[in-house]
C-alpha cells in the first residue's frame, strides 16, 4: 500500500532567540554523521556559534568536551542582545546555514530552513535574500502556491533577477495548469471518480490499489482517479501528487483500448516544466552559436580590455579610455558607471550560476560552466532572446579545463570567469593589445551591481594562483593596467 507522506509545512513561531537554539539542538543531531552535506552543515553551525559568541556579551570560550553543541546553546542562552537584533553578520551567518540545510534536503533540514527565513523575514521584512530563500524552501517541501508568492515578493523587491525567479514562477505555474488538465481529462473519462474525491485520499488510493490487483479495473479507475483528485484539493505536496500521477500512469499502461498518449503528454510537460521551465522562444532570437574558431574570427587584430569587478574600478576615471578599446569584456554581474567603468561592453563572460547582466544587449555572451547538464539547464532558462548576436557553444564552455586541458593536479582551484576568459584570450593570441583593467583580485573589494553585492567572493578559487599567472606574462604594470600584449 503506498503511503503518502505529510509533508506540510510544520507549525513554526518564535524569535531570533528560538531560532539560534533551534540551530543549537539541531547541530546535535548531525553528530558523527557521514553525510558530507550534513557535516558541511555542521560547519556552518558552529561558525555561526562564533558569530553568536561575538555579538553577545562575551566570546565563547574554547570548546569543552560537549563540543560545539553545548557551546552554541551556551551561547544562545547568554546572547540576550543578539536575541532582539539581527545584525549584519548575523543574518549572512543563518543565511548560510539555511543554503546548506537546503542543499541537504531531508525533512528535518528543510524545516530548519524554514524556521530562519521565518526568522529573517520577522525581523527584516523586506530582505530579498530572505524571501527568496523562502520560496526555495517551499518549494522544497512541496508548497508550490506559497513558494510562488514568496517568489513573486522577491522579485518585488530587486530589479536584477539574478537568479531566474521569473522563469521559475513560470515553470512553477506552468506545470500547475498542465496538473490541472491533466486532471480534468481523467475525471471526463471517468465521471465516477467524482464519487471517491471526497474520502482520505490515502485510503482511497488503497481501496483502488486492492481493487487493481484483483483485476477489478472498472471499480479500481474511479477510486484511483477519485484519490488523485482527492490529493489536489487537498493541496498536497506536489511530490505527493507526483508520485501517485506517475503510478496512476504506469498501472493504466498496456490497458487494452486505453489511450494514454495526451494523458502522459500532460504527465511529461508539467514534469518537465517544473524542473526546467518554459521555453518561449527555443531559438533565442535567432542567436548565432560560435565556436573556438568563430570566436578567433571576431576578435582577432582587435584590441581588448577586461574590465575588473573591483572596488578600484568603481573609482578609477578611465571610463573614455575603457572605450575606446575595440572590445570591452566585462564579467558576471558588472557595474556601469560610464565616468568610470566605460559604457560598452562587447563580450559579457559569465558563470552559468547566475543570471546577472544576462537581459544586457552584448555583441557576444560566453558562459561558462563545470558541468554540461548544469551549463545547458542555465542556457536553457537564463538566456534572453536578443540580448546577444552570438553565443558560445559547449566548446566554449569550460576554456581552462577542457581546452587547456589543465586537470585539478595542474590547477586545484576552480578557475573564475575572468581567468577563463583571459586564459582563452592569451591561448588564441590574436590580439595586439590584452589589457586587464582594475585586475587586484578583490583586494579593494566589489564592485557590482547592487543586487549582487551581498554574494560572497568565494574561497574555492585560486585568487593566488590566478595573481602569479597574470604577473608572469605582465608586459607593463600600473596601478590599474596590467597588459599582457
Amino acid at each position: 500500500m503506498t503511503r503518502v507522506q505529510n509533508r506540510r509545512t510544520p507549525a513554526r513561531g518564535g524569535g531570533l532567540e528560538d531560532c539560534l537554539r533551534a540551530c543549537a539542538v539541531h547541530s546535535g543531531k548531525l553528530v558523527g554523521s557521514l553525510d558530507r552535506r550534513r557535516t558541511e552543515l555542521a560547519e556552518l553551525l558552529r561558525r555561526l556559534l562564533v558569530v553568536v559568541g561575538t555579538n553577545g556579551t562575551a566570546a565563547p570560550a574554547p570548546a569543552p568536551a560537549g563540543g560545539a553543541t553545548a557551546l552554541l546553546k551556551r551561547a544562545v542562552k547568554g546572547a540576550a542582545a543578539p536575541a532582539g537584533r539581527l545584525t549584519d553578520e548575523l543574518l549572512d551567518a543563518l543565511l548560510a546555514v539555511a543554503g546548506k540545510a537546503l542543499e541537504c534536503g531531508y525533512d528535518d533540514e528543510l524545516h530548519l530552513a524554514l524556521r530562519i527565513s521565518d526568522t529573517v523575514l520577522e525581523q527584516r521584512r523586506n530582505s530579498r535574500a530572505g524571501w527568496r530563500l523562502r520560496a526555495r524552501v517551499l518549494e522544497a517541501l512541496g508548497e508550490e502556491r506559497e513558494a510562488v508568492e514568496a517568489y513573486e515578493r522577491y522579485l518585488e523587491l530587486t530589479q536584477e533577477d539574478g537568479f531566474g525567479v521569473a522563469a521559475r514562477i513560470a515553470g512553477l505555474r506552468r506545470g500547475a495548469e498542465c496538473e490541472r488538465e491533466l486532471l480534468a481529462l481523467l475525471e471526463r473519462r471517468c465521471p465516477r471518480a467524482a464519487g471517491f474525491a471526497e474520502g482520505p485520499a490515502t485510503d482511497v488510493w488503497a481501496e483502488g490499489l486492492a481493487l487493481h490487483a484483483r483485476g477489478d479495473r472498472e471499480e479500481a479507475e474511479p477510486r484511483l482517479v477519485g484519490a488523485l483528485l482527492a490529493l489536489a484539493a487537498e493541496q498536497a505536496p506536489v511530490a505527493d501528487r507526483q508520485e501517485l500521477l506517475g503510478q496512476y500512469l504506469e498501472l493504466r499502461t498496456g490497458v487494452p483500448g486505453d489511450d494514454l498518449t495526451e494523458a502522459a503528454a500532460l504527465y511529461a510537460e508539467q514534469r518537465r516544466v517544473r524542473m526546467r521551465g518554459p521555453v518561449a522562444d527555443p531559438t533565442v532570437g535567432g542567436v548565432h552559436w560560435i565556436g573556438l574558431g568563430e570566436f578567433r574570427n571576431l576578435i582577432t587584430g582587435k584590441s581588448v580590455c577586461l574590465i575588473a569587478n573591483s572596488g578600484r574600478v568603481g573609482e578609477s576615471g578611465l571610463g573614455s579610455r575603457i572605450d575606446d578599446y575595440d572590445l570591452v569584456v566585462r564579467f558576471n554581474s558588472y557595474r556601469i558607471d560610464p565616468k568610470h567603468t566605460g559604457s560598452r561592453t562587447d563580450i559579457h563572460a559569465t558563470i552559468h550560476k547566475h543570471g546577472f547582466n544576462w537581459d544586457k544587449p552584448v555583441t557576444t555572451r560566453l558562459v561558462f560552466g563545470g558541468i554540461s547538464g548544469d551549463w545547458k539547464h542555465s542556457l536553457r532558462n537564463r538566456l534572453v532572446p536578443g540580448a546577444q548576436r552570438y553565443l558560445g557553444d559547449e566548446s566554449l564552455r569550460w576554456p581552462v579545463r577542457n581546452i587547456g586541458r589543465l586537470g585539478n593536479d595542474v590547477w586545484s582551484g576552480i578557475p573564475t570567469t575572468g581567468f577563463n576568459m583571459l586564459w582563452l584570450l592569451d591561448f588564441l593570441d590574436v590580439s595586439p593589445t590584452l589589457d586587464l583593467i582594475g585586475f587586484d583580485f578583490y583586494e579593494s573589494g566589489a564592485y557590482r551591481v547592487p543586487e549582487a553585492m551581498k554574494l560572497a567572493i568565494t574561497s574555492v578559487h585560486e585568487y593566488t594562483s590566478e595573481k602569479a599567472w597574470v604577473m608572469e606574462r605582465a608586459q607593463s604594470v600600473t596601478d590599474l593596467r596590467i597588459s599582457l600584449r
